[in-house]
């Protein structure tokens, strides 16, 4: 039985390659590892004191997201997000989030709406100390919470799977101008307010919150 639970033990530890993967996400997520930037497997290994195995694995699968790009010859390069990809992912974020609303208006039970209250309370103590990165996961999580209700698996999975890069963007948009994140919360606010009664109402005003969002990152 003790060597049973050991092996469960060992198994729940996260893996070096899954350690490296995280550090370099969170590193180009922040922009520390800024677009444009050239790394080198060596430059890695130093900072994240590991081999040069876990950080390869850790490599191919940022590669593989299209955070970076691996040459033999030039090394490892931090891509950006195009302006064509950023309209790509909002406008399909704004066609799954409308479903979304769609789904739950009228219908969302006490819990539910005291989850998301919760979550705009917990945003608003961030808002008050102006914490960009506290507030883009907020920010997220309401939005994933309304996914959740839904109950649409597919399109959750969807939308789990562009979280990081859509982290990525509200990062890039809040460091602009942190002042943003009031209108954000008010729009979070009136959203929840309509899907309680008003159907339309919560569908316009999710389709307008998602597209002023794009709108504002070219301004």
């Amino acid at each position: 039985m003790e060597e049973t639970n050991l092996t469960n033990a060992s198994s729940a530890q996260p893996l070096l390659k899954d350690i490296a993967y995280d550090k370099i996400k969170t590193l180009i997520l922040e922009e520390q590892f800024e677009p444009g930037r050239f790394l080198s497997e060596r430059e890695l290994i130093a900072l994240l004191n590991m081999s040069k195995t876990p950080i390869k694995n850790a490599l191919t699968r940022l590669e593989s997201e299209g955070f970076v790009t691996v040459s033999s010859k030039q090394g490892i390069i931090i891509n950006d997000l195009s302006i064509s990809r950023i309209i790509d992912i909002y406008d399909l974020r704004t066609v799954l989030e409308v479903y979304n609303c769609e789904v739950i208006a009228g219908k969302l039970t006490p819990e539910r709406i005291a989850r998301l209250e919760k979550n705009l309370d917990e945003t608003a103590d961030i808002v008050g100390r102006l914490s960009v990165r506290e507030f883009a996961k907020a920010d997220h999580e309401f939005h994933l919470l309304l996914c959740e209700f839904a109950g649409n698996q597919e399109v959750y999975r969807v939308l789990l799977n562009y979280q990081d890069h859509l982290l990525r963007i509200t990062l890039k948009h809040l460091n602009k101008e942190p002042q943003r994140m009031v209108r954000f919360l008010q729009d979070h606010r009136d959203i929840l307010e309509s899907l309680k009664t008003d159907r339309a109402e919560a569908v316009e005003r999710m389709r307008a919150h998602l597209q002023n969002s794009k709108k504002k990152l070219f301004e």
